[in-house]
């Protein structure tokens, strides 16, 4: 669904977020006729930025006011050092120099004047122009979805062809370019620094691929000025991102509109989503009980960041119909494979594994260019409750090949 005509609510370890003074390299710039605020140039520099963690103490970069846009740049993980090139080797010694540190590389933070904690922070993404390149990789043994599975590593740089709004992922094998910001998120509460691989109720590592041009997150506010930070860009990420990396690349123009809603608090609970629903469609809990069910359509947005995420869709049409029943095995258009237990961690596993196998063996690839092709192309699902266990079913298109596959 496009964002413009959806409600989207991510959903992190049983609980609900809503989406729909600077540094001397910070510019503010002449607005546009028309615009409701000012503009602001915020280049990624090794002053504006910082790798792999997050403190409400920091100095902020940039200084803007409500309803001001800023076009900032982000750079590639670990201060742009994971550029065409790199190793594996590479990478694992630098990581050894940043223990316990995600590797994103964060442009921020920016300090949003009137803002206070019990806000809500409205960031409008306006307009996203990645790099021509990007990478997809599987760290040997230690990370992702099946470290055990596949303790092999792999690094794979690709060219992103924006005309055609493809990249060539695997000969014949053309995965959709569909730009997001893994990472974009305000300062946490709790003063000292913090890893950015984990997400939370103040945004961060959503890993969200709902997150493109035209759509809007709502983030609560936790300190004075909210402090917010963008990093980990992708030009395409399946939902599970099961091997820990879409296709990465980095922002040239992460262009947004910042904005503060005063005295309207998120409180990241089920009841949250009601009372939201309630108030968006002026119905009563009941009804907005019965529409969140009726118009089930919830995803897998990663598996590997500590904590987990799923994100659910809910039409601003109260007419509109509900969605189709998820297939069960292979339709015209899409490789299907289904897990199902009580635990949804299992159910994934068992569907996205299988996944990797079906499509290894359909299309005869290497099973660890399979599980690399799932984490950046692959749709999991969880189907509706019906009882004790929990079905999750993963949908790879067959769209992106676009050579035949070989007789079995």
């Amino acid at each position: 669904m496009k964002p413009q005509s959806t409600l989207a609510l991510t959903i992190f370890a049983g609980t609900f977020l809503v989406i729909s003074h600077g540094a001397a390299m910070a510019q503010t710039v002449a607005v546009a006729t028309g615009a409701p605020g000012k503009v602001h140039l915020l280049p990624a520099t090794m002053e504006t930025t910082q790798v792999g963690w997050y403190d409400n103490a920091q100095k902020p970069v940039l200084t803007i006011k409500p309803g001001d846009s800023v076009v900032m740049e982000t750079m590639m993980h670990f201060h742009d050092r994971l550029v065409p090139g790199a190793t594996l080797e590479m990478l694992a010694k630098i990581r050894q120099e940043v223990p316990g540190r995600g590797a994103h590389t964060l442009t921020g933070p920016i300090y949003v004047e009137g803002a206070e904690p019990g806000d809500v922070l409205k960031v409008k993404i306006n307009k996203i122009v990645p790099r021509s390149y990007g990478v997809n990789m599987n760290y040997p043994g230690f990370a992702g979805q099946f470290p055990k599975e596949f303790p092999q590593g792999k690094i794979r740089y690709v060219y992103l062809d924006w005309d055609n709004k493809v990249a060539e992922f695997l000969p014949g094998v053309f995965v959709p370019l569909r730009p997001f910001p893994g990472v974009l998120g305000v300062a946490r509460a709790e003063p000292g620094r913090y890893s950015t691989v984990p997400p939370g109720r103040y945004g961060g590592n959503l890993d969200l691929r709902e997150l493109t041009a035209g759509s809007t997150l709502y983030l609560p506010v936790f300190v004075k000025g909210a402090l917010l930070w963008a990093s980990d860009a992708h030009a395409a990420q399946g939902n599970g991102e099961i091997n820990l990396t879409g296709i990465e690349t980095a922002f040239r123009e992460f262009n947004i509109t910042v904005d503060v809603i005063k005295g309207r608090s998120l409180e990241f609970l089920k009841a949250e989503t009601v009372k939201f629903i309630t108030e968006e469609r002026r119905v009563a809990a009941a009804d907005a009980q019965r529409i969140m069910m009726q118009r089930w359509d919830c995803r897998i947005s990663e598996v590997v960041d500590i904590v987990k995420g799923t994100f659910c869709f809910n039409p601003k049409d109260a007419r509109a119909r509900p969605p189709a029943a998820l297939p069960s095995k292979e339709t015209a258009t899409d490789y299907v494979t289904v897990g199902s237990n009580a635990d949804l961690n299992k159910a994934m596993d068992a569907a996205s594994m299988a996944m990797i196998n079906l499509i290894a063996e359909k299309r005869q690839l290497d099973r660890l260019d399979a599980y690399g092709l799932a984490s950046v192309a692959m749709d999991c699902r969880i189907a509706p409750p019906t009882g004790s266990e929990v079905a999750v079913h993963c949908l790879t298109p067959k769209s992106l090949w676009r050579t035949p596959a070989r007789a079995q």
